[in-house]
């Protein structure tokens, strides 16, 4: 059985609610019916009656929750959590309450109240609203400030990471993370590890130095992040600096840098800014021949995922399985 296939058999097995926000779309009407097909998994469906009756009617027969944002009895609850968020931002009672009209914050205050597990979004939407209405609902998990990003990276040559598969980060969303952001991106991406993939995370700290061989600012932001790991007691095994070879090759890690428990084992890459992490996930994806799953948010509370616009409803299943498995990891 393969990475993708144990991938669903885990999260049907763990189960929950998955909140999919756009249901005047035919994606997410299409998704919402393959993941309770699945018997693993219960769904909400955001859309609004006047948009698609016929719709409302058939999912219902099919055991799917529709949820109409406009009417919805739980209105009322949803916009209180918001304000209570957002009053120190300026956002009055009936400025939530008008918000919570929005399928993307209905969705996701779904999650934040605990009515929902985790939210899917972004089928329509842009990946700016997704994540700024995550942050506005949801916030960062208890002890990070930074919400980031990560993709699971599905390698033909299953030598490399975990029998084949690696988590990448941030790789979508904080363009030059300071060496505090970087540690805390590293924490996400170790649980995104965890919940994901499955076993211990290895993380690589990346640079274009190995243990002093060049000084830079650059380099500097780095070993500031592994010393901040250090002062956290971060669970996890984690080194840097380390150049990317040094990281995934045994032998040019033990010549560049001597003793890590992270050289030439390393199965989660945090790149140093946004430029490397885009890069290089492309990269590998494209003459690589890796499958690139993501981009998954990670430093929430509870999960609310992206989808490109592009999507097609096997990728919306997809992401939902993914977000369940970070809802019960």
């Amino acid at each position: 059985m393969g990475f993708l296939e144990r991938l669903e058999a885990r999260a049907e097995a763990v189960g929950g609610r998955v909140v999919l926000a756009e249901g005047h779309d035919d994606r997410i009407i299409e998704a919402a019916g393959k993941l309770v097909a699945g018997g693993g998994c219960e769904v909400t469906v955001v859309c609004s009656a006047d948009q698609r009756q016929a719709i409302h009617e058939e999912l219902a027969e099919r055991g799917i929750d529709v949820a109409d944002p406009t009417t919805d009895p739980r209105r009322g609850e949803l916009a209180e959590h918001l304000h209570q968020r957002r009053a120190a931002k300026g956002m009055s009672k009936d400025d939530a309450l008008a918000a919570v009209e929005d399928p993307l914050y209905f969705a996701s205050l779904l999650v934040a109240t605990g009515a929902a597990d985790a939210s899917v979004g972004g089928a329509v939407r842009t990946t700016a609203d997704t994540v700024r209405t995550a942050l506005h609902c949801i916030g960062p998990a208890p002890g990070l400030r930074t919400v980031s990003s990560a993709f699971i990276m599905i390698l033909p040559d299953t030598s490399w990471g975990d029998d084949g598969v690696m988590v990448f980060a941030d790789c979508a969303v904080m363009p030059d993370p300071d060496s505090v952001q970087l540690a805390e991106i590293a924490i996400s991406a170790a649980a995104t590890f965890r919940s994901i993939v499955g076993g211990e995370p290895v993380v690589a700290l990346l640079s274009f130095s190995t243990k002093g061989s060049a000084t830079h600012p650059l380099v500097d932001k780095v070993t500031g992040a592994r010393a901040e790991l250090e002062t956290r007691g971060a669970d996890f095994v984690f080194d840097g600096e380390l150049q990317l070879d040094a990281a995934l090759l045994s032998g040019v890690g033990e010549k560049k840098a001597p003793g890590s428990a992270v050289a030439g084992q390393a199965n989660v890459l945090i790149f140093p800014d946004l430029n490397a992490g885009n890069i290089t996930y492309k990269a590998v994806e494209r003459l690589g021949g890796a499958r690139a799953l993501g981009p998954l948010m990670q430093g929430l509370a509870k999960p609310a995922n992206d989808l490109s616009r592009g999507c097609s409803a096997g990728d919306i299943v997809q992401t939902s399985y993914l977000s369940l498995l970070q809802a019960k990891g």
